[in-house]
């Protein structure tokens, strides 16, 4: 593995969650709203009475191989192999995927100082509760105090779990981040998605919701719009005259096409359009593993929209965007075009892993940067994140 001479800042790494993630905190009277059950010798996760694939195999007992999925999303799947084939044998799920202190000698291993650390299984939450907001909130904390009980949020100043936060109601959302904000929490994850609300889903942006934007503006908190299941499988169903439920790992050509950044740009457009990000410009928001290609396109329609509408924008959207938002890449995206675009300053590497569609070495990702300013590089892969999360750099890699 590669060794760099400054303290690199990973800013999208995982956890496998343990089998009781989910349940371990749950009140009595919830206990069946996740449960495991027996389908052809595996075990397959339930949420209220529906099951779900989500996630194929939702224990980890085994797992893919870390970054067995690159020459797929490299472009280079010349046989036309599917992702199963690609994954080949899979691996035990090693203790530095569920537990803080052999992940953090791992981390020494890699050459890597520093990472946020993001769940798997617990993106499937919202979206399967999204008609329940009382529910949601229900699952989020128990969710959360589990994170905290294996994870920490902040171990040893290196790892940073990330809690989840969700403003659907209210007052439990505000605090739900007050407790993560007690318990030492540098960053929260936000699904870029609608929320659920009494009224429907609708933008966790709107002006209904800024007493819980003013509670992290203050708090100075990163909030990680993190890639999840945001829904968006309803709309290509209508397309697709299907019903079926968005599933990791089986990509479908029409899906791959038609999503392409979907999500995050309407979550992002909304935070810009629907002024929080104006109401509350200390605000820090950090896409993670969305990539960064659509980036020039949303740009686009905003400067298209403030050029037809300025009246509409109390600021340019264009400036509000550089000014807030933070964006991690696709290791295989062209991080040259994404630093035209916004600059070295707003780039922040992350290496997905071990998930299968990122880096089996997460410093490798510097081959992908040959054209880029050594001192971007170092940028990109440290300081930024240090900077964003409010922590002091290391003089040296560790």
């Amino acid at each position: 593995m590669q060794q760099l001479d400054f303290a690199v800042f990973d800013a999208d790494n995982h956890l496998y969650e343990t089998e009781d993630a989910l349940t371990r905190h749950l009140p009595p009277q919830h206990a069946n709203l996740f449960r495991f059950v027996e389908m052809g010798g595996r075990k397959k996760l339930v949420v209220r009475d529906r099951l779900t694939e989500f996630i194929p195999n939702p224990t980890f007992e085994v797992v893919a191989r870390p970054g067995s999925h690159m020459s797929f999303y490299a472009g280079r799947n010349d046989e036309g192999m599917t992702l199963r084939e690609l994954t080949g044998k899979p691996i035990r799920c090693l203790p530095a995927f569920r537990e803080p202190a052999p992940r953090l000698e791992l981390l020494d291993e890699q050459g890597v100082h520093a990472s946020l650390v993001f769940p798997t299984l617990a993106s499937l939450i919202e979206e399967r509760l999204l008609d329940d907001p009382v529910l949601t909130q229900v699952a989020i904390h128990a969710f959360n105090q589990w994170l905290h009980d294996d994870w920490t949020f902040d171990y040893e100043g290196r790892l940073f779990a990330t809690p989840i936060v969700n403003p659907c109601l209210l007052d439990e959302g505000i605090a739900e981040l007050e407790l993560a904000l007690d318990r030492g929490a540098k960053a929260v994850l936000l699904r870029p998605a609608p929320v659920s609300s009494l009224r429907g889903p609708r933008s966790p942006f709107l002006p209904e919701f800024d007493p819980f934007w003013a509670r992290v503006e203050e708090s100075g908190v990163l909030v990680a719009l993190h890639a999840s299941d945001s829904g968006y499988q309803d709309y290509l169903n209508t397309w697709e005259g299907t019903d079926g439920e968005y599933v990791a790992f089986r990509p479908q050509t029409f899906a791959y096409v038609a999503d392409g950044g979907r999500s995050i740009q309407d979550a992002l457009a909304s935070a810009i359009c629907h002024g929080m990000l104006t109401r509350f410009p200390g605000v820090k928001l950090m896409s993670v593993e969305n990539g960064g290609s659509w980036v020039g396109a949303l740009l686009a329609h905003l400067e298209g929209a403030y050029k037809k509408m300025p009246q509409q924008f109390p600021e340019h959207p264009i400036e509000v965007f550089r000014r807030n938002i933070w964006i991690n890449p696709f290791w295989e995206d062209s991080v040259t075009g994404l630093i035209d675009l916004i600059g070295a300053d707003r780039v922040c590497f992350g290496s997905d892993y071990p998930h299968p569609e990122g880096l089996a070495d997460p410093l490798a990702w510097t081959d992908e940067l040959d054209d880029t300013n050594p001192s971007d590089v170092e940028r990109i892969m440290s300081s930024n994140m240090f900077e964003l999360m409010g922590l002091p750099r290391p003089v040296s890699a560790r």
